[in-house]
């Protein structure tokens, strides 16, 4: 994940041998983001690649698979988040609202008894 600027996240995953219908990408309650590929194929990568972060499925499966899940933060527009897939790389575009929400800290009055 990178962040673009104080209005939207970008979150980049490489899925080399996953077809666009063998991803799900969801929005649980909490904003929670949830990534799951089923069915791709492992493709071998040349010697030289580095990756810092690819999906890989399961060992010894003949179909591979992940799953991620990424709490996002209270603020996103959660009906305007965005995913596109092309060659090999998952893109989700996540907005992000530019009105701040009011805080949730709560000071706690403390006393000398309970």
């Amino acid at each position: 994940m990178f962040q673009v600027n104080g209005l939207k996240e970008v979150y980049i995953y490489v899925i080399k041998g996953f077809r666009k219908e063998e991803i799900k990408v969801q929005i649980e309650e909490g904003n929670i983001l949830q990534i799951k590929g089923e069915g791709g194929k492992e493709e071998a990568n040349a010697k030289d690649t580095v990756w810092h972060v690819a999906e890989r499925g399961t060992a010894g499966k003949s179909v591979a698979e992940f799953y991620r899940e990424i709490e996002l933060p209270e603020n996103v527009k959660v009906d305007q988040i965005k995913a596109q897939v092309e060659n090999g790389v998952l893109t989700i575009l996540v907005p992000k609202d530019a009105t701040p929400k009011p805080s949730r800290v709560r000071n706690i009055n403390i006393t000398s008894k309970l």
